[in-house]
């Protein structure tokens, strides 16, 4: 009896091991096990100074470096080299350098840059989840370049909607005070109107702000201004999603214009992976059978 070679097919990329896909992407591998040494550095030592809260933090981080690897195996999507490095930084910079290390106040612009990104990224993921039903012949959807670039904008921008209730939510119920607030030397407000009117009153060059609670007890901001509740935050965050998801958008409606040929906005668009049927249960079996 001759024992028949079982035939296996070639995989496609989320089959791999993940010992093929760091020698395939050497320098992904490399940052991918840098970022993932670093987060457990720091929670070691924040486990160590009993702040509890970051150590979540730090879990909660090495959770979301495994989401692109879990979108490549599960859904048969190829997240491209590029794109994933930026996502794990993008992770890396908000949750262990923002929030642990208070990059976020200590560097005025750290914010701003992340949600800058966090539009351009946004817009990018929005663009390839249309792109992909508009390159598959299974679906009858069929969009031009410039609707395909405002499907990308509306998503980036509801998605940093979104956030921004999140962080308003967390202020509200937990006082975390994720929108960040600002020091203004003036306001104006019809509430201010002395004759309780429409009109809306201003008070400028405020210089310092006396608070005075329930028990009397009066405390002085010190602040050298009137303390902004999160308003100018959440309307600077939202207007630079809106800068990253134009830049994106346009760099989009060029891609699909030329069918596909910018090297550029393609390092930043995922790709359906052909799927290999697999091979039934018992096929080697059969093969036996049939060899004898």
């Amino acid at each position: 009896m001759k024992k028949r070679e079982k035939k296996k097919a070639e995989p496609g990329k989320y089959h791999k091991t993940l010992k093929e896909q760091v020698h395939e992407n050497k320098a992904l591998a490399v940052v991918y096990v840098v970022l993932r040494v670093l987060v457990v550095l720091v929670m070691v030592a924040q486990f160590f100074n009993g702040n509890f809260e970051n150590v979540f933090l730090c879990v909660l981080t090495l959770v979301l470096f495994m989401i692109p690897s879990v979108i490549e195996r599960t859904i048969h999507i190829e997240v491209p080299d590029t794109l994933e490095v930026i996502i794990l930084l993008f992770i890396f910079a908000a949750e262990i350098l923002g929030e642990i290390q208070a990059y976020y106040v200590q560097f005025p612009y750290w914010d701003t840059m992340l949600h800058t990104l966090n539009g351009f990224l946004c817009a990018a993921i929005g663009f390839s989840l249309v792109d992909i039903l508009n390159r598959n012949d299974r679906f009858s959807v069929s969009l031009s370049p410039i609707y395909l670039a405002i499907v990308a904008f509306c998503f980036s921008m509801t998605v940093g909607v979104m956030w921004e209730f999140f962080e308003w939510a967390m202020d509200s119920f937990f006082l975390l005070d994720m929108q960040k607030d600002t020091v203004v030397h003036a306001v104006s407000s019809v509430m201010l109107d002395p004759a309780g009117g429409n009109v809306p009153t201003a008070i400028k060059d405020i210089t310092d702000v006396i608070v005075v609670t329930s028990d009397g007890a009066q405390h002085a901001l010190g602040l050298g201004g009137y303390l902004d509740i999160g308003i100018n935050d959440t309307m600077k965050d939202l207007f630079v999603n809106f800068v990253g998801a134009v830049v994106f958008s346009v760099i989009g409606f060029f891609y699909v214009k030329n069918r596909g040929k910018g090297r550029f906005a393609r390092r930043f668009i995922p790709q359906v992976l052909p799927v290999t049927p697999a091979e039934p249960v018992g096929a080697e079996k059969n093969d036996i059978d049939g060899a004898q």
